[in-house]
């Protein structure tokens, strides 16, 4: 055998192994990409059961959402390079946004990222959006006149907007929360002006109301 052949010979083995990772990463990335469109439909379907107060769909929708980000990090645990890759991210985020939507409607403690499995950034992104996400649950809220169960909500959205400011960090390490965070100030601010107009007019209609019980009681 030439030299040049040995060379040659060396060099298909290198590329042969190449060839065989990347085969292997593509068939990882392929199956992770299904899962994370699976996690992503699930929470989705998770937070709409919310919002329609149908308690046990929602919780059986994040269940399986749950058992999937679990499974996505079993299938790329061996891969790093694909288990930082954006869309995992994406899928964790919506997961911890049904997460706490559930439980911000259920009136019980949010969960953490590491009851659920999840990464930090993925966490705080997701908690934001939560928060977002409960202006409607607010709305709700105050067509059935249930104005106190409505301002314990905002306070929360509250807490968990002056608890993500203070996450100055670069967005590489955060997943972006600055961007998310300045959205949910914005959502925040509309939110409190829809509760204090709804009990502003509230106290007019129960003034009026007193008022108009104090004439006709004095009418002979």
């Amino acid at each position: 055998m030439s030299e040049q052949s040995g060379v040659s010979l060396a060099l298909e083995e290198v590329t042969a192994s190449i060839r065989e990772r990347f085969g292997v990463l593509c068939a990882a990335r392929e199956q992770a990409l299904v899962l994370s469109r699976q996690v992503i439909q699930h929470s989705s379907r998770s937070i709409r059961a919310v919002h329609r107060r149908e308690i046990v769909q929602a919780t059986t929708s994040l269940d399986t959402a749950a058992r999937i980000t679990r499974e996505l990090r079993d299938v790329l645990a061996a891969h790093p390079s694909l288990y930082w890759a954006g869309y995992v991210h994406d899928s964790q985020k919506e997961y911890v946004e049904a997460a706490a939507m559930l439980a911000i409607v259920q009136c019980e403690p949010l969960p953490s990222p590491q009851s659920l499995g999840v990464e930090l950034a993925a966490y705080l992104n997701g908690l934001a959006e939560a928060a977002s996400e409960a202006r409607r649950h607010v709305l709700d809220l105050l067509r059935e006149q249930n104005q106190d169960a409505a301002q314990k909500v905002l306070a929360l959205m509250d807490d968990i907007y002056f608890e993500l400011i203070t996450f100055d960090f670069p967005d590489a390490v955060t997943g972006g929360l600055r961007r998310t965070t300045d959205s949910l100030r914005a959502v925040l601010e509309r939110t409190r002006a829809d509760v204090t107009v709804t009990l502003v007019q509230q106290r007019l209609q129960d003034s009026l109301q007193t008022l108009q019980e104090h004439i006709q009681k004095d009418q002979p």
